[in-house]
């Protein structure tokens, strides 16, 4: 039994696959859990602690904090046969995860693992041997923990994490599987939204202190696409409802829970038949790795591979007009390689 799944107490493990196997399945790995999380007290003030969780103060979202040295790019993108040597390459070309990561810090990775229906070459879950190659990363870098987590739709995740591969690459790679609490949801404000004000997310992504975004680029049947900003959507409860205003809701997400990198798998697409697939002919193999600090400029460049731009995709539009982002790429340093 792998060290991940030891050490999840059986109560809570119980407790999370009762809540999470009552979702129904909606369309973009939407699902309602029946837990009320705690209302969340005024930003900068502690929460009063429960027997369940103790977080400390909910800051500001993880934005980006370091600009670009003089001469780096603003984003990169890596091209080669091994997702591993192109995902070290492309967080290279920005600076190295020590331009993110600093000495002692907790760093949690959200992959979107969306279902346990199939393995990661379906192109529905983001391929484990990125994210094992952020763990790795992020450790050398000197990171003192480091946590995958996801809430799938299909299946547990405890089941999910294991049929994707992510669990045995994360625990090779000296990085923790994290199953995801739903009694550490916070009311939580969301002060710049358009449409939410206020939403349950995850504490332990708020609370840390580096969040690396780890999406796979696909098809998605209502979003059009999932990419940075719509792989967010993992994070919170109720994901079902944003559907009565999806595109802006998930702008005004992004406004709260900014990743301080985000790393887009693009080592297999699904081009149609997202978010879940299940056809391997619905699988094109583009051997890419996007990554940047700024999750609007890495969706704009990931859209193209779909033969769209920033502009088509209205969660995109929205979140660059919102100030997220830079949307237009002629705006932007690329730097391209061949790794």
């Amino acid at each position: 039994m792998p060290e991940w799944k030891r050490s999840v107490q059986r109560r809570e493990f119980l407790k999370w696959c009762a809540a999470a196997g009552a979702g129904a399945l909606l369309n973009a790995c939407g699902q309602r859990l029946p837990e009320t999380p705690a209302a969340l007290p005024p930003t900068g003030q502690p929460q009063p602690p429960n027997e369940n969780t103790q977080p400390t103060e909910i800051a500001e979202s993880q934005a980006p904090t370091t600009a670009p040295a003089a001469g780096q790019p603003n984003l990169a993108v890596a091209r080669g046969e091994s997702p591993d040597a192109i995902t070290r390459a492309a967080v290279a070309a920005l600076g190295g995860m020590e331009r993110f990561v600093q000495p002692g810090a907790q760093v949690v990775i959200k992959p979107n693992i969306c279902t346990d229906y199939y393995s990661y070459e379906y192109a529905a879950t983001t391929n484990p041997t990125v994210v094992a190659a952020l763990v790795s990363l992020a450790l050398a870098a000197g990171a003192k923990r480091v946590r995958v987590m996801d809430l799938p739709f299909g299946g547990s995740a405890e089941s999910a994490y294991v049929r994707s591969g992510i669990a045995d690459a994360v625990q090779a790679a000296g990085g923790e599987m994290a199953l995801m609490n739903p009694n550490k949801y916070v009311q939580t404000p969301i002060p710049n939204g358009r449409d939410l004000k206020e939403w349950p997310i995850y504490n332990d992504i708020l609370e840390a202190d580096v969040l690396i975004n780890v999406p796979i680029a696909k098809h998605h049947g209502n979003a059009g696409l999932t990419l940075g900003c719509k792989n967010l959507m993992g994070t919170v409860l109720n994901r079902g409802q944003f559907h009565r205003n999806l595109h802006q809701r998930i702008a005004d997400l992004n406004s709260r829970v900014r990743p301080t990198l985000t790393v887009i798998d693009a080592v297999r697409i699904l081009m149609n038949n997202g978010p879940t697939g299940g056809n391997l002919n619905d699988v094109q193999m583009t051997n890419t790795v996007i990554a940047s600090p700024d999750i609007i400029s890495a969706d704009s460049y990931a859209a193209t591979l779909f033969g769209r731009h920033g502009e088509d995709v209205d969660y995109i539009r929205f979140g660059a007009e919102m100030g997220l982002g830079v949307i237009d790429l002629n705006a932007i340093k690329i730097e391209e390689i061949n790794a």
